[in-house]
């Protein structure tokens, strides 16, 4: 059963673009946000995604873990993330309600327990990060709220996708969206790997498979609009209102025009994939009679003469005995003269 009654299913991940947006308009957080949920309503985004967490509880400040990230200070990577950490719950619960107002769905991803906890008060759908897919403490604390999720799966192994399932599935019969993701900011296109959206399917066929996309958006959307034509029915990617802003996601972040484009792509995507059963089609009609082979005289017939392979040959139009149907027509008698180059027809044929 898919979470969303509609496919692709669009998210537009907001993220730390409001805050970068918000500095650059010197506009409030909340103003931000609002201008940027309308900005994605209108070119046809089906859900917007923030980001819930207070930095206390997802940084150690440990300083010897850090030196092999490469990073100087764990104080400037808390920093880093703190200066993000503003929205209040009861903010969050403003834009949930103004979403719901508009008609568009309203997430944002718990990074730690007392996210879960408020924002399971006014949201129906969870989103678990790659960062938390071996957290398992975590997933059966959001998988505890008996909602769908989607469960984003950058930098992980099939088998830790498996045991992130069976977590969520040892306290829920919750639906699941297992996303492709990969953990590089911006992603570059020969990392995209879209293939293994084919391989989630394939491990799991059970479950609806997503993309979530950090590529930089390319002139006409083939990124997204592959992970959608080879299977990934919701689709998530940073959104943004410029991309000239200086912003850690701008890079890697779509715009209106690319959510048109998108679109546009996935109705030409639909005009051309058609129906999935092979068979005949209509505009096929008269074109499948014209060139189709019948069997023919290659010689004059004379009544009551048995047919036999000398007699015959095959050739355009398809509106007669099929050479399919030859060993009906072999060793018949023919029941009238048939002059050479006709058409047969089985009423040419005694029974």
């Amino acid at each position: 059963m898919k979470v969303f009654n509609k496919s692709p299913f669009l998210i537009a991940d907001i993220s730390l673009n409001l805050f970068d947006f918000a500095n650059q308009e010197k506009i409030s957080l909340m103003e931000s946000a609002l201008f940027l949920i309308d900005e994605a309503k209108s070119c046809g985004v089906d859900g917007v995604m923030f980001q819930s967490y207070t930095s206390e509880n997802i940084i150690s400040r440990d300083s010897s873990i850090f030196d092999e990230l490469y990073i100087e200070s764990p104080n400037d990577y808390f920093d880093s993330l703190r200066k993000y950490d503003k929205l209040t719950v009861e903010e969050y619960r403003r834009l949930a309600e103004y979403c719901h107002e508009i008609g568009v769905v309203f997430l944002s991803t718990p990074n730690d327990f007392e996210s879960v906890d408020y924002l399971d008060e006014f949201m129906d759908v969870f989103k678990i990060s790659s960062s938390d897919l071996t957290n398992i403490p975590f997933i059966k604390h959001v998988a505890s709220k008996n909602k769908p999720i989607l469960l984003s799966t950058g930098g992980a192994t099939i088998g830790e996708i498996k045991q992130a399932v069976r977590a969520i599935e040892d306290v829920s019969i919750s639906d699941i969206v297992i996303m492709h993701s990969v953990l590089s900011f911006p992603t570059r296109y020969e990392d995209a790997n879209l293939l293994m959206i084919k391989d989630l399917a394939e491990n799991f066929p059970e479950y609806e498979i997503g993309y979530s996309d950090h590529t930089m958006p390319d002139e006409n959307m083939m990124v997204l609009t592959t992970a959608f034509n080879y299977g990934a029915s919701v689709l998530e990617k940073h959104f943004t209102f410029d991309k000239k802003i200086d912003s850690l996601d701008s890079s890697y972040a779509m715009d209106g025009d690319d959510v048109i484009n998108f679109k546009r792509n996935v109705l030409f995507l639909s005009k051309i994939n058609g129906r999935r059963n092979k068979q005949p089609l209509i505009c096929e009609s008269l074109t499948r009679k014209e060139i189709r082979k019948s069997i023919v005289s290659d010689v004059d017939i004379k009544c009551g003469e048995i047919i036999n392979e000398s007699h015959i040959a095959f050739k355009r139009p398809g509106v007669g005995i099929s050479p399919s149907d030859i060993d009906d027509v072999i060793g018949k008698k023919a029941n009238q003269d048939i002059p050479k180059d006709t058409v047969l027809k089985f009423e040419m044929l005694e029974n």
